[in-house]
Order: structure tokens, then sequence, then C-alpha cells
């Protein structure tokens, strides 16, 4: 059971050492710079301090490029810090090295989670992977385009007809790339699945198995070729296109249109660019059931032994003012439901994003073999999409590959 934490006084006595909670951290800003995450944790750390005394917090914010090498070097090295808020959690959580959610936080804390991003968290139902924040992608339209094609620019598509006229009448006008359509090496992982998922399909099926060459999966692929790329009407290399290569098309009115993150919103409005974003992920008939949740986690090592203030510490980082505080800094999403319920208020623009969360679908995170079939995706999928490319036998060879790696994940 979960236990309230906060009344704990820790180190406080005569002669008392401080327990120094070591938490390794992400980078979602640049380092060295004022955008820097540092600046966040620095701001935690003091006034977390300030109210806890006998507990002292040493951050370290590494860049995205390198963090999750450096808690695996520790961990490796038998020195892992008390905290790692890195981008996944199954592999420590499956060597036993992780406390769980019951283990560390208050309950109200741990109800107040999303319900679909607490349960993306879990490994056999217990939850391990602690949601820091999150983001969710819907279609990013540019509005001036859309008016000059005579296009509606009040919903946006709807569909993937919707998609496929909208695409043909922007294309007709002069628009270069009337779809952006990422699936190089950078996201490819991310764009198949929102694609598959307007078509009921995805990586993993009812069971919790891969699913990659499902019957929806295999005809998404193959609309994708046979209607865009194949007619000209998306990324002509999209294979080897990364999303920030199509953000920066869309910047420019290259690109008409594109799957995208809240992130990108104060950008489009920096560089004057009227944006629509429909409320709800296109799909193969109508608006799919849900889109894509992406989740960054933070987790909880045993091996220093220090449950209790790692607790105090955690139900002081998931109080609504600190998850909206980050979240605003970044334009990403709580996970919380009071936090994103305050988001809603203090930021509306954001609210379709807020709304789809509640039925996302995840990454298989908690399989410790997704790490490897995400890589494999990224490197082989963008195939499957491009003219000619054989998309049965392309995510037949994925099947094949993901079925390998789980079979290993279970051996082990």
């Amino acid at each position: 059971m979960g236990m309230s934490l906060s009344g704990c006084g820790l180190g406080s006595g005569e002669g008392d050492e401080d327990v120094v909670l070591k938490v390794i951290a992400a980078d979602y800003g640049k380092p060295g710079t004022k955008t820097s995450s540092k600046r966040y944790w620095d701001d935690v750390s003091e006034e977390f301090e300030n109210n806890h005394p006998g507990i002292r917090v040493d951050v370290k914010v590494i860049a995205w490029k390198y963090v999750d090498a450096e808690v695996k070097k520790l961990v490796d090295a038998g020195t892992p810090p008390d905290l790692a808020q890195i981008g996944a959690y199954a592999d420590y959580a499956s060597q036993g090295l992780l406390y769980s959610a019951d283990d560390v936080l208050s309950i109200p804390t741990q109800a107040n989670f999303i319900p679909s991003i607490a349960e993306a968290g879990e490994v056999s139902r217990i939850p391990y992977g602690l949601p820091f924040v999150s983001s969710s992608r819907l279609l990013f339209f540019n509005k001036k385009l859309f008016r000059e094609a005579g296009l509606e620019t009040e919903k946006g598509p709807q569909s993937w007809s919707d998609i496929l006229n909208a695409a043909k009448k922007l294309k007709a006008n002069g628009v270069k790339t009337p779809f952006g359509l990422p699936l190089g090496s950078e996201e490819a992982q991310a764009e198949s699945l929102l694609w598959m998922l307007g078509n009921g399909g995805g990586y993993t099926d009812s069971t919790g198995s891969y699913s990659l060459n499902s019957g929806e999966n295999v005809e998404t692929f193959e609309w994708i070729q046979k209607n865009l790329t194949g007619e000209g009407l998306a990324t002509t290399n999209a294979k080897s296109t990364d999303r920030q290569e199509v953000f920066d098309g869309f910047l420019k009115n290259d690109v008409g249109m594109f799957f995208g993150h809240p992130t990108l919103i104060k950008d489009t409005e920096a560089e004057g660019i009227e944006v629509g974003i429909a409320d709800r992920l296109p799909g193969r008939t109508g608006p799919a059931q849900s889109t894509m949740g992406v989740v960054d986690w933070m987790m909880a090592f045993k091996a220093n032994g220090n449950r209790e203030p790692i607790g105090q510490f955690l139900d002081f980082v998931f109080s609504d003012k600190q998850v909206t505080d980050f979240a605003q800094r970044y334009d990403l999403l709580p996970t919380t439901v009071t936090g994103a319920s305050r988001l809603r208020a203090e930021r509306p623009e954001l609210t379709r994003f807020i709304t789809q969360l509640e039925s996302a679908v995840f990454y298989p995170a908690e399989k410790t073999s997704w790490a490897a079939v995400s890589a494999m995706v990224k490197q082989r999928i963008g195939k499957a999409a491009m003219p000619g490319g054989n998309a049965q036998g392309i995510l037949d060879d994925l099947q094949d590959l993901a079925d390998k790696a789980e079979r290993q994940e279970e051996e082990e």
C-alpha cells in the first residue's frame, strides 16, 4: 500500500548527517542556456530542501542524447542514482532494481495520475514507471494554404479520405509537400503508430503480443503507398526524412499538414503561421478512437535504501505546482488529473491534446524488448510506405525480429 510520507523527518537529529538524494534528469532545453532544465531542478531542489531539513537533493541534468547511457553506466557499476528521469524503465524493473509506485508514493499522489498513463508504467500490473511528463499527437494544418486551395479550415481533415482530398487540392495549388511524412530513423516509430491507430492497428494486440504484421497494419502502409507517396502527395523521400525537416518545411509554407505535438505551437505562432489543429486523429473512415501518447518516466532505485526521502521528494515533484510549471516551460502535458485541469485553464489551446491523453495509446514500454524492436522499426519501416515497397514482407520481417526479441526477453 502507498503511505503518506510528508511527516517523516530524516537526518534532523543532533549529529545526524543529511540524506543526499542523487537524481539524474534529462535536459529538455539546451544545456548551458536559460532553456536548460537545470534551472527547473535547481528551483525544485532549493524549495524542497527549505521545507525538508535533513534531506539534500543533488540533481545532475544531462542532454537527452546521453542521459540513458549515463544511467546505464552507473547501474552497471553498481552505483545507481536514487532517482532517474529518462525514457524507459522496463529493463531496470525486470532486474528487480526499482521501488514500485506503491513503495514510494503517497496514496493521493499515486491516485492522481491520469489512468491511461499510469497503466503504461506497469510491469505485470505493478507500477514501476512513474510518469513524469507526457505529450500527444494530432494533425496540424496550414490554414492559409488550405484556404487558398479552397479547403475548409474550421475542423480540418477528419479521415484519410479527407487527407487525400486536401493533399490533391494543395498539390494542384502549388504546395510543395501536401503531407509531411517523417519516416526517417529519428521517429519513424511514432509516425507509423499514428497511421496504424487510424486503421485500428498498432504495435501490439489486445493480449499485449507484438502484432506488427497484422492485416490492419499492412493495409495501412499499402494505403499510404497507393494514395500518398505513390502519387507525389507526401514527402518525397519519407523513409529518410526526420520530423524536424518536416516541421521546418511547415514553417516555410512548403508543407500543408503533418502530425505534430503541442511543443510546436509557439514556434508556428512566432513564424506567423496560422495553424489549425484537428480535434481528433484522422482515421481510415473517420476520427480514430485514440491517438498516440508519449510519456517520459521517473524511476526510483532501491540500491541506496532511501525509500522514505525518495517518497517525500517524489510527492513534492508530482504536486500541481511542479508538474504544471515543467509542462508550461516546455509546452508538454502534465501526467496528473489535477495538473491537467490546471493547465486547461491556463493554456486552453492545449485542451484538445490533454483530452486525447485520456484514451491515448502508448508505446509498449513495459516490454524490455521494446527498445530493440523500436530501433528496428526506426531503421526499416519507412520502406513499407515507399512506392514499390513490399509492405507485407517488411512487416513480416519486423514481426519475426520482434518475436525473437520477446522470446529472448522471456528467457532472461
